[in-house]
């Protein structure tokens, strides 16, 4: 069963960092990524990244937010800096296979800027 167990989100001020990590239990994932999902508003993508380290990052998070992932310990990363109020939401990992067409959702992890 595949498992997706995110870390690190919490409360910062605004201009702070945080750092979001998202194990995933299983075979490794032609894709990971974040999204996040503002309170009363629809869920939308931060970034993701390719097996191969190709990356997408919405245009809103570039030169601020950071994605990575280490397929050895099938891990994906997202760096945060320069946080602003409007990046609260709930963070959450996705992992896919793209040779099943499975997608699998983390838990999420609050993430609170304050101004």
């Amino acid at each position: 069963q595949v498992q997706l167990v995110e870390s690190g989100g919490g409360l910062v001020q605004a201009g702070g960092s945080l750092r979001l990590s998202c194990s995933a239990s299983g075979s490794i994932f032609s894709i990971m990524g974040w999204y996040r999902q503002p309170q009363g508003k629809e869920r939308e993508l931060v970034a993701s990244i390719t097996s191969g380290g190709n990356t997408n990052t919405a245009d809103s998070v570039k030169g601020r937010f950071t994605i990575s992932r280490d397929n050895a310990k099938n891990t994906v990363y997202l760096q945060m800096n320069s946080l602003k109020p409007e990046d609260t939401a709930v963070y959450y990992c996705q992992a896919r296979t793209l040779a099943f067409g499975l997608t699998f959702w983390g838990q999420g992890t609050q993430v609170t800027v304050s101004s």
